[in-house]
């Protein structure tokens, strides 16, 4: 029988593989702050940012196009 450990182990998705991304994950990924992160995707029109519950995911594609099209943020 699996203990907790080998099953969250067998979950670990490369952070470049996943669909969406935590502020945590976002940060280490891009290396923006996590404040500068809020405020993007506190607007209305952020087109990267979902919400599950209170819980703000970064869709990881979405971003990814966002970053390469802006000059600056």
């Amino acid at each position: 029988m699996k203990n907790e450990s080998d099953i969250s182990r067998s979950y670990q998705v490369p952070i470049w593989h996943k669909a969406t991304l935590s502020m945590e994950e976002a940060m280490a990924y891009t290396g923006i702050g996590r404040d500068k992160l809020r405020e993007m995707t506190n607007r209305e029109d952020c087109p990267f940012i979902l919400w599950n519950g209170s819980k703000r995911l970064i869709k990881r594609q979405a971003f990814d196009e966002y970053i390469l099209k802006v000059y600056s943020i």
